[in-house]
């Protein structure tokens, strides 16, 4: 039996939640970024105590099937571009539809209508994201991460991201690490 859980993004979320399905006896088979894999039927008293257990730590079961499309789509996307080494060789929109099995067309049209944002959006917000940690970690240089996360010129990824944060990387990079070096003079 699979569950679904809005809001788990992170290794620390997938550790709450191995966490409340141990208390509740449920024996688990996987447990991935907003999806869980249980071996047992799960009663409704059950489910209700895990549904409010979540709660407390920001998470959320799902019910409906869009929101769950929708979770499975956001999981994706994050566990690709956060915590994979490498990103697919194949067009996203090839790779998002081979591995929720249904057409992109639907998917991209279910997340547009619930989001308010397309899927191709929601991509570059987190890529942009991740560069901005590679940045602040100073282990790669730019044409590096372009190259880590398929952009195709160092030039686009500047110009993706000035247009989203407003900032250059470089002056990204120098804003953080003047803020460090004023914190070490307080």
């Amino acid at each position: 039996m699979f569950l679904y859980i809005k809001y788990m993004v992170s290794l620390r979320c997938k550790m709450v939640v191995k966490e409340e399905l141990n208390k509740l006896g449920l024996h688990f088979v996987n447990v991935d970024l907003g999806t869980i894999e249980i071996l047992e039927d799960i009663t409704d008293s059950q489910k209700e105590r895990l549904r409010e257990n979540l709660k407390k730590y920001g998470l959320e079961l799902l019910d409906d099937k869009k929101k769950i499309i929708i979770e499975k789509i956001k999981s994706l996307i994050i566990e690709m571009i956060h915590y994979s080494d490498e990103l697919p060789k194949v067009n996203y929109s090839d790779y998002i539809s081979k591995k929720l099995g249904y057409d992109y067309t639907y998917l991209a049209n279910t997340f547009s209508e619930v989001k308010g944002i397309t899927i191709q959006q929601f991509i570059i917000m987190h890529k942009i994201e991740r560069i901005k940690e590679l940045l602040l970690y100073d282990e790669l240089n730019l044409t590096e991460i372009s190259y880590l996360l398929h952009y195709s010129s160092v030039s686009h990824l500047s110009n993706q991201f000035k247009k989203i944060t407003g900032l250059t990387p470089s002056y990204y990079k120098k804003l953080k690490k003047k803020r460090l070096k004023n914190l070490e003079d307080l």
